[in-house]
Order: structure tokens, then C-alpha cells, then sequence
């Protein structure tokens, strides 16, 4: 096996250094021990910064996020922060016909309240559903469903 004549054979193998990748042109980070110091430490200057400007002292900004627990809303007024108006409030409550109205108005009917008693859940707020809106917005803040 002849070498082609364009190329020249490397007479050793590559230093451990050069196989690695090593940059020796590259300051260590941390100093190496004189011929007259101890490996142990003592004696050693600290390492320079490397051509680093000393880190700066000014204030990191901080954001503080505030996180609001979800509201439950029952068949009471609540006290909160308006979403859509950002003003403190107590909601106003409307009471709409829902599911457990209508299910006690067909269970009456078939007791035998016919003859108009049977609509009385539809008079009965605790009986209905309840929406809270924003007395200042009108915005639909959240919903009771009794079922």
C-alpha cells in the first residue's frame, strides 16, 4: 500500500489534546499551580475575570402576577372584582326557570294539582336558576344551576 503522492503521511498520531479538542490557546477557568506552589490551593490568586466585565449590580424587574381563585356562585349576592369593568361590586342576582322548576311542576301534575297549582314552582325563586350579573356593566358573571 503506497501513500498517493499528493498527500503527506503524518509521522505520530495526534496528541491527546488535539484528538479531543481541546484548546490550549484557551485560559483554564481555574489557575494552574506554579512550579513553587502547592496543588493544594494556598497561595493561588483568584482567577482573573477573562476579559469579562464584572457582573453589574442593577435590579432584576419583577412582575408579580396575581392568580384569582375561581368563584363559586350560589343563590347569594357575591362580593368581587367586575372581569369586564375592574370595579369592586356585589353581583345582582335573576332568577330564571330552569330544570328543577320544571321537573316539580310535572311531578305536581302528576300528584294531581292540575288546576293551576302546579305552576307554583314558577313563583318559588329557590325553585329557579340564578345568573349574577354586574350591577354597573350588566355583564353575565357566572350562573347557579340548581340542576
Amino acid at each position: 500500500m503506497s501513500a498517493p503522492s499528493g498527500s503527506t503521511v503524518p509521522s505520530a498520531p495526534p496528541s491527546y489534546e488535539e484528538a479531543v479538542g481541546i484548546n490550549m490557546n484557551y485560559p483554564h477557568p481555574y489557575p494552574v499551580p506554579g512550579p513553587g506552589q502547592n496543588p493544594d490551593g494556598k497561595g493561588m490568586n483568584p482567577p482573573p475575570h477573562m476579559g469579562q466585565p464584572p457582573p453589574a449590580s442593577n435590579p432584576i424587574p419583577v412582575q408579580t402576577v396575581y392568580v384569582q381563585q375561581p368563584i363559586l356562585f350560589y343563590d347569594r349576592p357575591v362580593q368581587m372584582c367586575c372581569p369586564s369593568c375592574n370595579q369592586l361590586i356585589v353581583t345582582r342576582l335573576s332568577y330564571d326557570s330552569g330544570a328543577l322548576t320544571w321537573l316539580s311542576c310535572g311531578g305536581l301534575c302528576l300528584v294531581g294539582c292540575i288546576g293551576g297549582c302546579c305552576l307554583i314552582p314558577f313563583c318559588i325563586d329557590a325553585l329557579k336558576d340564578v345568573d349574577h350579573t354586574c350591577p354597573k356593566c350588566s355583564a353575565l358573571l357566572g350562573s347557579y344551576k340548581r340542576l
